[in-house]
């Protein structure tokens, strides 16, 4: 098997900005176990109240909501210190970027990935 191109690593280092958390519309895909540590983080002990509040359906899969009209920022994104309400609890999705699949496809995706976020090149 061919090693992948990023075979000697790749540098990032968070710089905090909150871009990944704003944006076009998207997806943050949940399951039940990130569901109920997210609604644990803000003190929801009923999960079918937190998830009319902050979920929505699509198709059989569940993703955060965003707030329209807020550049579709998640609904716990914090415009105001750019900051994510939950960060202790985020979900697996929000922990692994920029390392998805679709940025590591290529060096051009990459590449890609590291003119949309500032971190994503830098550092360690």
């Amino acid at each position: 098997m061919d090693d992948p191109w990023y075979k000697d690593g790749l540098r990032f280092t968070c710089t905090g900005c909150g871009d990944c958390c704003t944006g076009a519309p998207g997806y943050v895909w949940v399951n039940k176990a990130e569901i109920a540590a997210l609604a644990a983080e803000i003190g929801e002990e009923d999960i079918d109240e937190f998830e009319r509040k902050y979920v929505r359906k699509i198709g059989i899969r569940k993703s955060l909501k965003e707030i329209a009209g807020s550049n579709w920022d998640c609904v716990f994104f914090d415009s105001e210190s750019r900051k994510c309400t939950v960060y202790n609890a985020r979900p697996r999705q929000c922990k692994t970027w920029p390392f998805w699949d679709s940025n590591l496809r290529t060096e051009e995706s990459w590449q890609a990935t590291c003119e949309a976020c500032p971190g994503s090149g830098q550092g360690e």
